[in-house]
């Protein structure tokens, strides 16, 4: 099923109000003003990915809204070289306000992760490989409240982390509130120390999986996606009215909350 939304460039963007800055806060944000026609190429919506490729890194990411709405698709991933050889690790993924978030590793064949591990998160896949099982990937469920959607704007968001080095990548999520957020976490500090976060929410080692060559320099993404493979797929189950496509074409204004909005994301190496 085709995604039914169309990427626009960044001075597009700017132009059209969907790349905004809010005092130190930037807002990325799908159309919410206009109806489209079905044979046309979708809502406009964003795609950006950094200029820099990261291998052994820690990367924080300071949420305070999420795109929510049925039909949306928010996703803050890392994508390697030549899918799926290259790897992908998704951060945040859900799709019509269904939670919780999932995060999941995307690799070619040969890549598998154990049952029994340490995270909090609850596994729903334990072979990464993309041409297996629908492309589900070995994903974990966030068990921490106020992780994905609806609930996650209304707490004011959260921090989500990624470390990946040559031995495992793992995963963290604190809901804004939490009385457990790490003091380099909360305050964006100028370095981090991962020894002193605690359990992660998902835990992928290389007991199974060659970390070094299933996954190479990464870039980072953030994007929001309409309908397609997976909102396209559970639209009618997840008790969205109508069909995707026409949902998405002729609501406009149930996209008005479809947006991120982050305080910071960081980078640290």
């Amino acid at each position: 099923m085709d995604a039914c939304n169309n990427y626009v460039t960044q001075a597009q963007a700017q132009s059209l109000g969907l790349a905004t800055v809010s005092g130190s806060n930037f807002i990325l944000r799908a159309d919410h003003t206009t109806t489209l026609s079905p044979s046309g190429p979708g809502r406009n919506s964003f795609r950006i990915i950094s200029n820099k490729k990261y291998a052994t890194h820690v990367s924080v990411f300071n949420v305070q809204h999420m795109p929510q709405g049925c039909g949306t698709w928010p996703a803050i991933w890392e994508l390697g070289d030549n899918w799926p050889y290259g790897g992908e690790v998704d951060i945040v993924e859900g799709v019509n306000d269904q939670v919780p978030n999932t995060s999941s590793l995307h690799t070619s064949p040969g890549c598998t992760v154990p049952a029994s591990r340490s995270e909090t998160g609850i596994a729903t896949g334990l072979d990464c490989n993309a041409f297996a099982n629908s492309n589900a990937g070995c994903g974990v469920q966030t068990s921490a409240p106020d992780n994905y959607g609806p609930a996650f704007n209304n707490n004011g968001g959260g921090w989500y982390a990624m470390e990946r080095t040559p031995t495992f990548i793992k995963i963290w999520f604190w809901p804004r509130n939490a009385g457990n957020v790490p003091s380099d976490v909360r305050n964006g500090g100028g370095s981090v120390n991962t020894g002193a976060w605690g359990t992660p929410t998902g835990y992928f080692p290389n007991n199974a999986c060659d970390i070094s060559s299933k996954f190479t320099p990464s870039n980072i993404i953030i994007n929001l996606t309409f309908c397609g493979d997976w909102a396209g797929s559970v639209y009618g189950s997840s008790g969205c009215p109508g069909t995707c496509d026409d949902f998405v074409n002729n609501n406009p204004g149930a996209f008005a909350n479809a947006h991120f909005e982050f305080e910071w994301v960081k980078v640290y190496q």
